[in-house]
């Protein structure tokens, strides 16, 4: 059998499904639904007759406040009536539907999100690296800052020195003048 490379799905799309709720990163059963060909009803009817296969921290029920603050950030009154609150599906929680949906559409998709999931952590691990040059960067600038202050005060110092020299005893013999 051959496996098609082509992505049904482009993957800004399935990006711009990916929130950070509870900081973590997951995905709305809604829009799973959507991305695997089936109804929101029948994911989540699926994934209750398995519910063993998805503990907490695989998936989780938004509260209120999170749902409120999801219809804030896409800016519409009401989400398409729905009735119940979603279901958050974290990355392991979706990597967990693929054994219960087995359309070839949601295995396609299910290793697309997957792939899409190992390269956003791949940014972050890239980002969180950079930033800690930055900072390692930022406090030898600062060290360098303290050094040169240090080299212009010893500088000035002996140009002081040099401006007002002190008289200085002579060594040696001494004459009677």
């Amino acid at each position: 059998m051959k496996v098609e490379n082509a992505s049904l799905v482009p993957d800004i799309k399935i990006m711009d499904k990916i929130f950070m709720i509870r900081d973590q990163k997951v995905m709305l059963d809604r829009d799973l639904a959507t991305l695997y060909g089936v109804t929101t009803g029948n994911l989540n009817k699926s994934v209750k007759r398995n519910i063993k296969r998805f503990p907490d921290d695989f998936m989780f029920q938004l509260n209120e406040e999170e749902f409120k603050i999801l219809l804030f950030q896409f800016g519409i009154a009401s989400w398409g009536g729905t009735r119940t609150l979603p279901y958050a599906f974290t990355e392991q929680g979706v990597a967990m539907l693929s054994g219960i949906l087995n359309s070839d559409r949601a295995i396609r998709v299910n290793v697309q999100i997957m792939r899409i999931f190992t390269r956003i952590r791949q940014i972050f691990t890239d980002t969180l690296s950079l930033k800690l040059e930055i900072e390692e960067i930022k406090k030898r600038l600062k060290n360098q800052d303290k050094n040169i202050e240090l080299v212009f005060s010893y500088l000035d110092e002996l140009i002081t020195r040099q401006e007002n020299p002190t008289p200085r005893k002579r060594i040696g013999y001494k004459t009677n003048n």
